[in-house]
């Protein structure tokens, strides 16, 4: 497809576009796929910018447990090699508890202080910038229309007891769009699972129950959306290490667990008998 024809399918498309609802573009965007005005990536991409009005800043962020932090009072120095080691060119600043964030330090802030020894005692207090917070329920395609208005890349998402739920960034709505952006500082991301032996998996406490019914497991919950969180729920608190479940057709044994979450779950898929047995029992 040349470029002129390229832009007038463009135009064609967009002038479409005009006074539809979500479905009806939708629509209008896999028609145009299928029948080659579209290019397969260029309408994927599109088809993700849609998602955007239905995901919430919550389903997107990094949670407050993963959340890397200074403290109030640290040293510009520290905050450097904080930066340094993390790999993020931000850092939120709290004060007592990550439940109370009082300010963003920016890289590129401190090396003014960087450069001189005079410089290195500085509190981060003195250079941290106000943090912006947003509330978990806010519409992600909103959130990125406010990135672009304030010329702002990360917020600080607070639940509805103002409380720190996490933080979502620029580049975790961009994500959404096309996919992962890793970069130098990116640490190799671990999967959510892997097959162990037959019908045996290793899985992530933080692997979503929706993207376990490929392995064949049919979790559904209205109250969690976790593998750890669904076992959290069906303990009564959170499972330690060893302790196990049958659910659904699979034993699952929790192998890597803390006082807060659970890391690492051993599923295996029940034999027939097993399975028979296991419903007599619940009945």
């Amino acid at each position: 497809m040349d470029a002129d024809s390229h832009g007038s399918m463009w135009s064609r498309l967009f002038s479409r576009f005009s006074g539809r609802n979500e479905d009806h573009l939708e629509q209008v965007i896999k028609e145009a796929r299928d029948d080659g005005e579209l290019k397969a990536e260029e309408g994927s991409m599109l088809l993700s910018i849609l998602t955007l009005d239905e995901l919430q800043v919550q389903d997107i962020m990094t949670p407050r447990t993963d959340i890397d932090c200074v403290a109030s009072g640290t040293s510009v120095v520290e905050v450097a090699r904080a930066i340094t080691e993390t790999g993020h060119s931000r850092l939120p600043v709290y004060n007592g508890t990550r439940d109370n964030i009082i300010g963003i330090a920016y890289a590129k802030d401190t090396l003014e202080y960087l450069v001189h020894p005079e410089g290195h005692d500085v509190s981060v207090d003195r250079i941290m910038r106000p943090p912006f917070f947003v509330p978990e329920t806010k519409i992600s395609s909103e959130l990125l229309q406010e990135f672009r208005a304030r010329k702002n890349h990360l917020a600080i998402v607070v639940d509805e007891y103002g409380g720190t739920s996490g933080l979502v960034t620029i580049e975790d709505l961009l994500e959404v769009i096309v996919g992962d952006i890793e970069d130098e500082h990116d640490a190799p991301r671990e999967e959510d699972f892997r097959q162990i032996g037959e019908g045996e998996f290793e899985i992530s406490g933080r692997a979503y129950l929706e993207d376990l019914a490929p392995l064949g497991i049919e979790l559904e919950s209205d109250e969690v959306d976790t593998l750890g969180g669904y076992l959290s729920l069906a303990a009564g608190h959170v499972p330690q290490q060893d302790e196990t479940f049958e659910l659904a057709g699979w034993h699952f044994t929790v192998t890597d667990a803390d006082a807060k979450q659970i890391h690492k779950v051993c599923a295996r898929r029940l034999g027939k008998e097993e399975h028979q047995e296991d419903v007599a029992v619940e009945e």
